[in-house]
């Protein structure tokens, strides 16, 4: 089994200190910083672009998770990769060829990652696989923080594990929307290795990140 990872999204960080919030992060354990990306096109909200992203990766030693719901996506891909994206996601819906968009990551040597929505198959991404390094399931809606967990999306990522083992290929599972100290077990026992959390993270036990962090670890 995979260690567990945890990528918290600076989505629910105080955006007035976001250098500090990433920082506290970085001092609390975090193995990732998951950054959500939104253009209010393929998802209903806006929130930060490449030159924000340039400016926090400055002082952080902690890879950078960048998740890019924007459409379309692949002209964009080279900026958030000299931005510092260590590991950018896209979705399937966003572009017009998944294997070129895929490719052009590669090229620019950082991990390709692929989001999956909860309306949205594994078939879409079965022959891309052993090209992928991570796969995003979303559980929840893309677009907003601080929705409701939906369970259904677990039996994706039981079937992501089955298709790793029958093809022996490698690649890690992030889960990401509503992930709580209760819920994370369910996801962890179906195979996810790598948790993306924003409200449990910055807000429970008083803000308490590094025991949060600590906590969606061990559970």
């Amino acid at each position: 089994m995979k260690k567990i990872q945890i990528s918290p999204s600076i989505l629910s960080a105080d955006f007035n200190q976001l250098g500090a919030e990433i920082k506290r992060l970085e001092e609390g354990g975090a193995d990732l910083i998951h950054v959500d990306v939104m253009d209010g096109h393929f998802v209903p909200n806006l929130t930060i672009g490449p030159s924000v992203i340039k400016a926090l990766k400055k002082n952080c030693s902690i890879k950078f998770d960048v998740h890019l719901m924007i459409s379309p996506v692949h002209k964009y891909i080279e900026a958030y990769s000299d931005a510092g994206a260590d590991i950018i996601t896209i979705h399937p819906e966003a572009t017009n060829n998944l294997t070129d968009s895929i490719s052009k990551i590669k090229e620019l040597k950082k991990k390709v990652g692929v989001s999956l929505n909860p309306e949205t198959k594994v078939d879409i991404i079965k022959d891309h696989l052993d090209q992928i390094d991570l796969v995003l399931i979303m559980s929840v809606n893309p677009g907003f923080g601080g929705q409701k967990f939906m369970p259904e999306v677990l039996d994706k990522i039981k079937e992501l594990k089955k298709i790793q083992k029958n093809q022996n290929i490698d690649f890690d599972i992030e889960i990401d929307g509503g992930i709580n100290f209760e819920n994370c077990k369910a996801a962890i026992k179906a195979g996810a290795n790598i948790l993306v959390s924003g409200t449990t993270i910055f807000k429970s036990n008083n803000g308490d990140i590094k025991k949060n962090i600590d906590l969606l670890k061990s559970i």
